[in-house]
């Protein structure tokens, strides 16, 4: 099981809702909390992510906790965060160059192709990225409330 410590934003039933936080600065931005030089940071804000984890200690907003999630979760969430959109735009690319009319060029047809594979990829992340319709070992859950000082002066 992969660990890592995080601070309980909010209560959703018998969910809580959690960020994670580095105990130290990101070398590259300084930042403890989402990301602070790639694009994406710059283009989101540099929100950290709140995620939603089973709350089997009855923690409450504002403590810290440590969460877990099975290895083998991690790594199929990753295949298909990363492997399903490439792979969707690969295919469209071709099914593009195939399917649609001559009259638009080759390049043309595999690059539509390939830009709607990409977004029909990202559709089918957003529509399972609540997290609610994974099976249950897929999930994140609280395994134990943490109380290792080092980590809370970070934000006192």
């Amino acid at each position: 099981m992969i660990e890592e410590r995080a601070v309980v934003v909010g209560i959703d039933g018998e969910q809580a809702l959690l960020e994670i936080v580095r105990s130290r600065p990101c070398g590259l931005c300084g930042q403890t909390r989402g990301c602070g030089i790639s694009m994406w940071g710059r283009l989101l804000g540099h929100r950290g992510n709140v995620f939603r984890a089973e709350n089997r200690i009855n923690a409450r907003a504002g403590d810290w906790v440590v969460v877990g999630i099975e290895e083998q979760a991690l790594l199929a969430g990753s295949l298909a965060v990363y492997g399903v959109p490439l792979a969707l735009l690969l295919a469209g690319a071709v099914l593009g160059g195939v399917l649609l009319p001559a009259s638009f060029g080759a390049d043309v047809r595999s690059l539509a192709g390939a830009a709607a594979g990409l977004l029909l990829g990202l559709l089918w992340l957003r529509g399972g990225a609540s997290g609610r319709g994974l099976p249950a070992r897929c999930r994140p859950v609280i395994l134990r409330a943490d109380t290792e000082p080092a980590v809370r002066n970070l934000f006192q």
